[in-house]
């Protein structure tokens, strides 16, 4: 009897993330906190990772998932709201290059959603080649910033639209809009749904079936169905930062974002 050896390596080199190295692809562990909460530190560590993965002809895709019940739980405001204007200005920025990197991620890229992903959760699973989301009606994802008083820049506006559809993107983000595992399912954002305990296994699944492509065919799809998006990229867009900034700092943003502080902080001691 033959067994095929491969080396696993798990080892938490940096403070946000776990990384999983298998024979031909990784994993990435988002892991800060009980819900994930994005902070910079995150945005850093998970910037640096996808580039580092990017240039590795070893690391031929990348799985991105989350902890039981926690995908994300999106941008960690409690920290953020103390960032003085120029950390928020750069927390912005780095936040919207990293989205453009996992965008324009050449190599497969999936999303394993093992649980709640809304707001910040959605905008890093939007990125990816295939989601597969924890069932049930307790976890939901989706753009809700405008229930919670955040800018929405364009290039997530165009990015959700490319699989919603501009037509319900619109409706979806006006309305604030939450879907349940199974409500992504039927419009077509998740791919997959199936019990928490099998996610990560069924997007290992998948990842096997798209490592059997070869890699420049696979890059040259991926390219060619995305070029409209990926082009209307480009670098930062000042006017969406500028934008994005001028609501931060509005003293009536402010106000409201400070009452959902003062609700999270008193819900995270209880």
């Amino acid at each position: 009897m033959h067994l095929v050896k491969y080396i696993i390596v798990v080892s938490k080199i940096m403070e946000t993330l776990k990384i999983t190295r298998k024979k031909d692809y990784a994993i990435i562990h988002l892991d800060r906190g009980k819900v994930n909460a994005i902070n910079f530190q995150m945005v850093e560590e998970l910037y640096s990772t996808i580039q580092s993965f990017k240039n590795d002809s070893a690391v031929r895709g990348v799985i991105i998932t989350g902890k039981p019940h926690f995908f994300s739980a999106g941008l960690d405001v409690i920290e953020l709201y103390d960032y003085d204007t120029e950390k928020i200005r750069s927390f912005f920025k780095l936040f919207s290059d990293l989205h453009i990197e996992l965008v324009q991620f050449p190599k497969p890229l999936i999303s394993a959603i093992t649980g709640h992903a809304p707001a910040g959760g959605t905008v890093i699973a939007m990125t990816s080649d295939y989601r597969v989301m924890a069932e049930g009606d307790a976890y939901t994802l989706g753009l809700n910033e405008i229930n919670v008083n955040v800018s929405l820049p364009s290039y997530l506006i165009k990015g959700y639209a490319f699989w919603l559809g501009e037509g319900r993107a619109n409706t979806y983000l006006l309305n604030g809009t939450l879907m349940t595992a199974n409500e992504a399912f039927a419009v077509g954002f998740v791919n997959t749904v199936c019990p928490l305990e099998e996610v990560l296994q069924k997007s290992e699944e998948k990842m096997q079936v798209y490592l059997k492509a070869d890699d420049a065919i696979f890059r040259g799809i991926k390219y060619k169905s995305r070029r409209e998006w990926m082009d209307s990229l480009g670098t930062t867009n000042t006017e969406d930062l500028k934008e994005s900034m001028e609501v931060w700092w509005r003293p009536e943003i402010r106000n409201k974002m400070k009452q959902l502080v003062d609700k999270l902080t008193t819900k995270k001691s209880s």
